[in-house]
């Protein structure tokens, strides 16, 4: 159980962590086997000191990992620590918040229920969830995957957002969170264009207990967590972490960075972002979500389907997007996956189309395009040279 900051510390954390999720909140609006054994990068120079860079730039995370694996070879990297003051470094059973990545594990569920005949990529909101506003009700699965959807952003509705800055740790409903948007109407007609929303991902989860009549949860670890073998995944509502975990990081200059890994409930996320795992069980989720392990090659071929657009924060190279599925093309050639971002932590994983080669990149605070412009810059040049590394 993690222990409560010090209340003068816990009181400036709440503010940094609020003030993170509401401004990445606006940005949304606006835009298998385990490994034999672990390598450590070898050389002074190189990757190993790119990530480095990271940890030492200005507002840059105490914390970074990154895992590397190309068949059964799996090379770590780490930089700084896993929680200030202690001087561990990061490891691959070290629990973190998967941000936005979340997405893709709904999408795991949504199409792992269409192999398996319970949802169909054209299923409305009108038909699995007619509690729903009536505008909504042409919006269709896929287009909610792909964030064609139209529906607005709960978490930059401003009642939500009021509640989350009054007490961070509130318990939300998850599943009422688009009550925070039901009187809003579509910001724009079903497919006629892209927008990353929050929203979107909360309805998948919806649409799939609506299907099955079982808990998203439950859904989570039957469809996804057993076949792909994640033992250390899960989807709290609170906000605690298993031990150990990655401690993230909010900076307010010129005060010191302030632990925020604690200050938010799950709740207000959900299948939008509220996963914890690890960089080992990311790993395998990646390998087994890209490549042909978990979906059927029918409905992959639906999924790699991509249009113009970019992940939260953009991951390395050109970004497009497919059904809860992102395509990076690099210099170096082209991996497909997700990133994300939440108060303390910044995520990518994304795996080769045969799922043999992978790469994850975690580290302990929240970098994107309104909040740290030049890091996000540094970030996504360091992660094109470990694709390149990866496709090498």
């Amino acid at each position: 159980m993690a222990s409560s900051p010090r209340p003068r510390a816990r009181a400036r954390s709440v503010r940094l962590a609020a003030a993170a999720l509401a401004a990445a909140a606006a940005l949304a609006a606006l835009v298998a086997v385990p490994a034999r054994a672990e390598v450590r990068d070898p050389g002074p120079g190189g990757l190993q000191a790119q990530l480095q860079a990271l940890v030492d730039a200005a507002g840059g995370p105490p914390g970074a990992i990154a895992v590397m694996r190309r068949g059964d070879r799996t090379q770590v990297y780490r930089a700084g620590v896993s929680e200030l003051g202690t001087g561990r470094a990061p490891r691959t059973t070290d629990h973190m918040r998967i941000a936005s990545t979340a997405k893709a594990f709904s999408g795991a569920v949504a199409l792992s229920l269409v192999d398996r005949g319970k949802l169909c990529l054209d299923d409305t909101i009108g038909r699995r969830l007619p509690s729903l506003p009536r505008a909504w009700a042409q919006v269709t699965l896929r287009q909610l995957l792909q964030h064609t959807s139209g529906l607005p952003d709960y978490s930059a509705a401003p009642a939500f957002l009021a509640i989350l800055t009054a007490d961070p740790r509130h318990h939300f409903d998850s599943r009422k969170l688009l009550d925070y948007v039901r009187n809003e109407p579509l910001l724009f007609r079903p497919g006629s264009r892209y927008q990353y929303s929050n929203s979107d991902n909360i309805a998948v989860a919806l649409m799939a207990e609506a299907a099955t009549g079982r808990p998203y949860e439950e859904l989570l670890r039957t469809l996804v967590y057993r076949p792909l073998g994640l033992t250390q995944t899960s989807l709290p509502q609170g906000y605690t972490l298993p031990e150990p975990y990655l401690h993230g990081y909010a900076f307010d200059p010129p005060n010191p960075p302030e632990d925020v890994s604690t200050v938010l409930s799950a709740s207000g996320v959900w299948a939008s972002g509220g996963i914890v795992s690890t960089p080992k069980d990311l790993t395998a989720f990646i390998r087994g979500y890209a490549g042909p392990a978990l979906i059927s090659a029918p409905t992959r071929r639906q999924q790699y389907t991509f249009v113009p657009g970019a992940s939260e924060p953009a991951g390395p190279g050109t970004n497009a997007v497919g059904l809860a599925l992102f395509r990076y093309t690099t210099r170096c050639g082209t991996v497909y996956g997700h990133t994300g971002n939440f108060p303390g932590y910044t995520q990518l994983m994304a795996a080769t189309a045969d799922g043999t080669r992978s790469l994850t990149f975690s580290i302990t605070t929240q970098v994107n395009k309104t909040l740290t412009p030049a890091l996000l810059a540094q970030l996504r040049a360091t992660q094109e040279d470990f694709v390149c590394q990866l496709l090498r």
